[in-house]
């Protein structure tokens, strides 16, 4: 385990789009801070790495891999972060999946003409459907790249996030996508219906409230932010490249009347960043922080309450734990010989 001289921070999915961005951000802001890239793809992983030093030369900038959707990779990763850093300062939770995603046209053109305009835009209600695949443990896979993972991750991450007369943050990528009515806690995994990725951001706001109530007093505090819509590898996936382009204008035109409209991952990392610089303990736990933008393009952060409850949050924290002790109990010679090596 080598020596620190300033704070760590864990990026999940910080290989491309919002997870570069605020690695390069962060190194920016602290070049003392020693940065961990926890990617699915070690060659693109390695890549990022390499442009972070060349751009930060000096920085201590490292890489593991992580795949959130298979449980024995958040295991393995687990470990290789406990053995390399005594304490982990940042745990940004920012890897995802939308699975395959189509776009409803006929939904688009209603929602043109519709008085819900902004609200509808602003969340994606039902302008999109994602196609949901079962991972080898047997979950849905947008739950498990987007909450599950990420939930084991702390739980064996406890150890170096809860420390003593210390501070960590958990930070969730969250999203305007997240609504209340796409998450059933009966069926939170979403197998019966069509909005996985909706309800798989609802829950990760619900978990990070539920997290906040149970580790706040051991000095790790969880808190979700929402990017905005920004154009990255994520969403060029939901329309063609050249769609994309020329919806642009009109993109930015929209920000009079939606400003979450944040287009750039610069833009859309405003929130992070910021977040990394506040008192953990002053943040509201049951509110979002959100990267907004204006009209001529400053970026700026707001925040918006969360339409969530803390005894639904508690119930579905439990039905977690119920799912991760199966996890641990199947996988006990796995984590042993992890824990061994």
């Amino acid at each position: 385990m080598a020596a620190l001289n300033g704070k760590v921070a864990v990026i999940t999915g910080g290989n491309a789009g919002i997870g570069l961005t605020l690695a390069e951000r962060l190194l920016t802001l602290d070049p003392t801070l020693t940065l961990c890239l926890a990617c699915r793809n070690m060659m693109k992983a390695e890549a990022a790495r390499q442009a972070l030093l060349t751009s930060h030369p000096g920085s201590r900038v490292e890489c593991v891999r992580l795949d959130t959707s298979d449980v024995q990779s958040v295991y393995a990763a687990a470990q290789k972060i406990q053995e390399e850093y005594p304490r982990v300062d940042y745990l940004y939770l920012n890897a995802g999946t939308m699975g395959k995603v189509s776009v409803d046209a006929a939904a688009i053109l209603k929602a043109l003409v519709s008085p819900r305009a902004p609200e509808i835009f602003r969340t994606g209600e039902k302008l999109l459907s994602q196609k949901d695949e079962t991972t080898k443990d047997g979950l849905q896979e947008i739950f498990a790249t987007n909450v599950f993972g990420h939930f084991v991750l702390i739980r064996e991450l406890e150890d170096v996030l809860c420390q003593p007369d210390h501070t960590s943050q958990v930070i969730w990528t969250s999203s305007q996508n997240a609504t209340r009515k796409a998450f059933d806690l009966e069926d939170f995994q979403h197998s019966q219906g069509h909005e996985g990725y909706s309800s798989s951001k609802y829950a990760t706001d619900v978990l990070s409230a539920a997290l906040n109530e149970r580790y706040r007093g051991r000095g790790l505090f969880s808190h979700t932010a929402c990017p905005g819509l920004v154009v990255t590898n994520l969403t060029k996936g939901i329309l063609p490249f050249w769609l994309w382009w020329l919806m642009l204008p009109l993109l930015w035109a929209m920000r009079a009347l939606v400003p979450s409209m944040t287009i750039s991952p610069h833009n859309g990392t405003e929130v992070l960043v910021w977040l990394s610089q506040q008192v953990p303990s002053s943040l509201d736990p049951l509110c979002k922080y959100t990267s907004r933008c204006k009209v001529w393009g400053t970026a700026y952060v707001d925040r918006e309450k969360l339409d969530i409850d803390l005894p639904t949050a508690e119930q579905f924290y439990q039905k977690l734990l119920q799912l991760e002790n199966h996890f641990r109990e199947k996988y006990r010679e796995v984590r042993s010989k992890i824990r061994g090596q």
